[in-house]
């Protein structure tokens, strides 16, 4: 069980894409992903587009969270991963992957002694690398079927909305810390289950959503991402 230090934290929950990275993951693993496949890069300018005109005609992030996984059927589990690692590597010789304000928290939260746990729609070959540069204890994510060593292109869990909050609540049994001393950082209003299941919620960037939670049950505000107009088809986090 984990011990709170000065803050009395004892498990903090960390939304990933444009909360403690600076992008999207599962849209730019994919670019990386296909192109380490060899295909053109028009085979990811569709893919892309075809996700972005789903969520824009009303399509829930649920729905096209798994139509992406689709896109990754038949595909060996091993490179998948492998390419999980070059990407990453990649992002984070920019210089820019990291959202510091964010990332210093964590840290912040890991030397008091804090469970750490990363909660995405995402899955492993991504945040993997994430968790294990800043130390992560556990990655609560989306996680897609495999049979033979390779991907069938459905999801068996997706982490979405309600789940966040959910398996959030999960560990919290799980470890036996009391939902007082939870914290939780994210960015985007289908975190609000998320931030509801602790007892610091604290909101990155300025979405309504989040920041009516906050100043309704008290919590923290860090500054968010200033950067293109985010991809919203697939619910990641």
């Amino acid at each position: 069980m984990p011990q709170p230090g000065r803050s009395g934290v004892g498990a903090a929950f960390f939304d990933v894409d444009e909360t403690l990275i600076t992008v999207k993951s599962m849209f730019r693993f994919l670019e990386h992903h296909f192109r380490e496949r060899g295909l053109p890069p028009d085979a990811y300018r569709r893919a892309a587009a075809t996700l972005r005109e789903r969520a824009a005609a009303g399509v829930s992030r649920l729905r096209t969270n798994r139509e992406y996984y689709r896109l990754y059927a038949g595909h060996p589990v091993d490179a998948t991963f492998a390419h999980g690692r070059s990407w990453f590597e990649a992002e984070l010789a920019t210089g820019t992957l990291l959202h510091e304000p964010v990332v210093s928290a964590l840290r912040r939260h890991r030397r008091e002694g804090a469970l750490i746990v990363l909660v995405s729609g995402s899955f492993r070959p991504c945040l993997e690398p994430v968790a294990e540069l800043l130390g992560a204890d556990e990655i609560l994510c989306g996680e897609p079927e495999i049979a033979d060593g390779h991907w069938t292109g459905e999801l068996e869990r997706p982490v979405i909305g309600v789940e966040k909050g959910r398996l959030a609540r999960e560990a919290l049994r799980r470890h036996g810390v009391p939902m007082a001393r939870a914290t939780a950082y994210a960015d985007h209003a289908s975190d609000l289950h998320l931030l509801r299941a602790v007892g610091h919620p604290v909101v990155v960037g300025d979405d309504t959503v989040l920041g009516a939670h906050v100043a309704a049950t008290g919590g923290g505000t860090l500054p968010g991402i200033r950067c293109a107009p985010r991809a919203a088809a697939l619910g990641t986090g």
